[in-house]
């Protein structure tokens, strides 16, 4: 396919189809709680997206039957959505995509499900945090290896480990594009960023190893431990100026592109040549 390079306009109606992404990540926020499935939340995301006249992106995308992608507790990714009650103390990661004027959405969040352990709650922090470093890597002149590398050293620093099975991908014209987005890297190697490139930047981080399993059913991805996994993605574009996180108000995209470690960190910042 090649890398499709997104005009200013084009950038504007990508924006339109993920605020529609958001807007199905924040309902399900509101939603996710002890005693409720995955399938009444998949219902609600698709009966949200239609409303907003889009269309889900996954839904009988190379078969896949749903319109979110679920991850509960050890799911990596790609877990189909069933009727199982969530309970106390699980996480869930919900992966949504909206097709609207042509245009391609994509974003994800890991949830609490009630009251979690310190190390779920930590998991996700982290694995949230990496991928805003990421966002901040995405500037023009640096390169590809840069966003991965500011996603790992985070990661690996506070001792989780970066799955490398599924990475991220180009998006905006159709749903996987070239480039893909490893959440791994080296500064200064892989492909310059341009203004016009669109990524969707997907850290998935497990607390134990980074190896995968996946289920009978062709889909579902889980960490081969047994242990949790949490799964966080923003579409981003490279403009000229600030990197656009395609879909989030200028103040939630401040918060982001603000981030700052604890000082006594080491930074993981991206190379700016």
């Amino acid at each position: 396919m090649g890398i499709i390079y997104k005009t200013e306009g084009e950038l504007d109606l990508i924006h339109e189809a993920n605020v529609i992404v958001q807007e199905v990540l924040d309902g399900l926020q509101e939603r996710v709680g002890p005693g409720v499935t995955t399938g009444e939340l998949d219902a609600w995301a698709e009966q949200h997206i239609r409303s907003r006249g889009g269309v889900p992106a996954f839904l009988n995308y190379k078969g896949y039957p749903s319109t979110l992608c679920t991850a509960l507790n050890d799911v990596i990714v790609h877990g189909i959505p069933d009727q199982r009650p969530l309970e106390d103390g699980d996480i869930v990661g919900l992966d949504c995509g909206v097709f609207y004027k042509g245009y391609v959405g994509d974003a994800a969040r890991t949830y609490a499900v009630g009251e979690i352990s310190e190390e779920a709650a930590e998991l996700m922090r982290v694995t949230r945090e990496g991928l805003w470093l990421g966002c901040q890597a995405m500037r023009s002149d640096c390169r590809l290896g840069d966003v991965g590398w500011a996603i790992q050293s985070y990661v690996e620093l506070h001792g989780f480990s970066i799955v490398r099975q599924f990475v991220g991908h180009g998006v905006g014209m159709s749903l996987h594009e070239d480039p893909q987005v490893p959440n791994f890297g080296k500064r200064g190697k892989g492909l310059r960023l341009r203004p016009g490139l669109v990524l969707a930047i997907e850290p998935m981080v497990n607390v134990g190893s980074r190896e995968v399993r996946t289920d009978a059913d062709g889909w579902t991805a889980r960490t081969r431990d047994g242990r949790l996994s949490a799964h966080f993605e923003f579409s981003v574009a490279v403009t000229a100026g600030e990197p656009r996180i395609l879909g989030l108000s200028a103040e939630r995209a401040a918060e982001v592109l603000s981030f700052s470690p604890d000082s006594d960190l080491e930074l993981p910042r991206a190379a700016t040549a």
